[in-house]
C-alpha cells in the first residue's frame, strides 16, 4: 500500500530544492546585469537606453528558442539536456565579463537567452512527469520561490561584487559575472548525474510507488483530448496562444521592476553595498507570497481569484510608489508590488498541464512562456526610455501598473473563455482528486 502523503513527500524533497537551486542560479545570471550596469555603462560609454536594449536582446534568444528546447528535452531527457543549458548558459555569463563594446554586449546577452532557452518551461514540464495535477500549483510555487531568493541573494552579491572594484586588476562589473556564471558551469556536471528523467527511472522511488504514480498520472491524462500529446497541434490551441497573450504583462511587470529596483533605490542615496541589502526585503516578501498563494488556490475551486487580486493589488502599489514622494514609503509599496506581481503566476502556472501532456505540454508551456517573456524585451527598452524621457527613476512605475492591471483584467476574459470549452481552470477537480485519493 502507497501512502500518498509521504510518496510526494519523498519526490519533493528530492526534486525541489535541487531545481530550485538551478533556478536560482538562472535567475542570478539574468538579473546580474541590473547591477552590472551601475558601472557598465560608464565604463562601455553607453545610454541607459542602449544598455537596456542590450539587456532586452536576452529574451529574443529565449523567444527564439524556447519551444525547440523544450521539445529536444521532452526527447533527450531533462538530465543530459539541463546539463547542456546550465553549461552553455555558464560559460556565455563568463564571457560577459569581457565584454570590450555594446556590439559584443548585444551578442553576448543574446546567446545567453538562447542557451537559457527551454529551462524554466522544462522544469515545468518534468513536474507534469512527477505530480498529480493536484500538488503542481504548490510545487510550481516551490519552484519559484527560489526566483525571490535568487533576487535576494543577488542583490547583496551584486553590491559587494562591485565593491571589490580593482582586485587583481578586474573592474566590479567584471566580477559580477565572473562569479555568478562559475556556478553555473558546476550544477550543470551535478545534474547529470543527480537529475532522473522520470519516475520510472528514479532509484529513490520503489516499484510499487513508481507504478502508483503511473497510474494516477494515466488516469489524469486520459480524459484529455486526443491531440494534448502533439507538439505541433499545441502550439496553434487557441487556449495556449489566449495564455500567452495573457502572460504577457506578468514578466513585463516582473523584470521591469526587478531590472530597475536597484537604480531607484540608489537614487536614495545609499552605497552599493547598502542598496544590494535593502534589495533583500522585497523579495522576502515575494516569498512568503509564493508561498501562501498557490496554498490556497490548491485548495479552492476557482482559480481565477488568486491571480488576478494579487496583481491588481500589485499595479495599485506601483501608482501609488510613483505618486507619493517619500523614499521610505515608495520603497515600501515597491516591496508589496513585487509581491503582487509574482504570487499569482504559480496559480496560473498550473492550468496548461490541465489540457495539455507530453510532448503537447513541452511545446505549449514552452509557447506561453516564450511569447509570454517578450515582455522582458518590452520591459528593458520601455522602462530607461521613460527614464531619459523624463529624467526620473520612479516614472517607469505607472507603464508597469498599467501593464500588470491590463495583464490582470485579460486573466478574467480568459478565465471566461476556458470555462465555456471546459477547461478546468475554475472548477473543483482539484478538491475532488483530493478526497478521491
Amino acid at each position: 500500500m502507497v501512502d500518498e502523503k509521504q510518496l510526494i513527500a519523498k519526490i519533493t524533497w528530492r526534486l525541489m530544492p535541487f531545481l530550485g537551486i538551478l533556478y536560482l542560479i538562472a535567475y542570478i545570471d539574468r538579473q546580474n546585469v541590473s547591477f552590472a550596469k551601475l558601472e557598465m555603462v560608464g565604463a562601455l560609454g553607453m545610454s541607459e537606453y542602449a544598455y537596456g536594449l542590450g539587456a532586452s536582446l536576452f529574451f529574443i534568444g529565449y523567444f527564439l528558442f524556447e519551444v525547440p528546447s523544450n521539445l529536444l528535452l521532452e526527447r533527450y531527457g531533462a538530465s543530459k539536456w539541463f546539463a547542456r543549458i546550465l553549461l552553455s548558459w555558464g560559460a556565455v555569463t563568463i564571457a560577459l565579463a569581457y565584454t570590450q563594446n555594446a556590439t559584443m554586449f548585444y551578442i553576448l546577452r543574446f546567446l545567453l537567452g538562447a542557451c537559457e532557452a527551454g529551462f524554466f518551461p522544462g522544469v515545468l514540464y518534468l513536474l507534469t512527469l512527477w505530480y498529480p495535477s493536484a500538488y503542481r500549483g504548490t510545487m510550481v510555487g516551490l519552484f519559484m520561490i527560489f526566483s525571490a531568493l535568487a533576487n535576494a541573494v543577488g542583490a547583496p552579491l551584486g553590491g559587494m561584487l562591485l565593491d571589490l572594484d580593482g582586485l587583481y586588476g578586474i573592474a566590479g562589473w567584471q566580477w559580477v559575472f565572473i562569479a555568478t556564471g562559475i556556478p553555473a558551469v558546476i550544477a550543470g556536471v551535478v545534474t547529470l548525474f543527480y537529475l532522473s528523467d522520470r519516475p520510472e527511472n528514479a532509484n529513490f522511488l520503489s516499484d510499487a510507488e513508481k507504478s502508483w504514480l503511473k497510474r494516477r498520472i494515466e488516469a489524469e491524462n486520459a480524459d484529455m483530448d486526443k491531440n494534448a500529446e502533439n507538439g505541433f497541434k499545441a502550439l496553434i490551441n487557441p487556449k495556449v496562444l489566449l495564455m500567452a497573450l495573457c502572460y504577457v504583462g506578468f514578466p513585463l511587470a516582473a523584470y521591469g521592476l526587478s531590472y530597475w529596483l536597484p537604480t531607484i533605490v540608489k537614487e536614495f542615496g545609499v552605497s552599493n553595498t547598502a542598496n544590494g541589502f535593502l534589495n533583500i526585503i522585497p523579495w522576502v516578501l515575494v516569498a512568503v507570497a509564493l508561498y501562501i498563494v498557490p496554498s490556497m488556490a490548491d485548495r479552492a475551486a476557482s482559480k481565477t481569484p488568486y491571480i488576478v487580486i494579487p496583481a491588481l493589488l500589485g499595479a495599485i502599489c506601483l501608482v501609488l510608489s510613483a505618486v507619493i514622494p517619500d523614499h521610505g514609503v515608495q520603497f515600501a509599496f515597491l516591496c508589496i508590488a513585487a509581491a503582487g506581481i509574482f504570487a499569482g503566476q504559480p496559480v496560473f502556472w498550473s492550468l496548461p498541464s490541465r489540457f495539455l501532456r507530453g510532448a503537447g505540454a513541452a511545446a505549449g508551456l514552452a509557447a506561453i512562456n516564450s511569447v509570454g517573456n517578450l515582455g522582458g524585451f518590452v520591459a528593458q527598452n520601455v522602462v530607461p526610455w521613460i527614464k531619459d524621457s523624463t529624467g526620473s527613476t520612479i516614472a517607469p512605475m505607472f507603464f508597469l501598473a498599467a501593464c500588470l492591471a491590463a495583464a490582470a483584467l485579460l486573466v478574467l476574459v480568459v478565465g471566461r473563455v476556458m470555462s465555456r470549452t471546459q477547461i478546468p481552470a475554475e472548477e473543483s477537480g482539484t478538491v475532488q482528486q483530493r478526497a478521491q485519493s
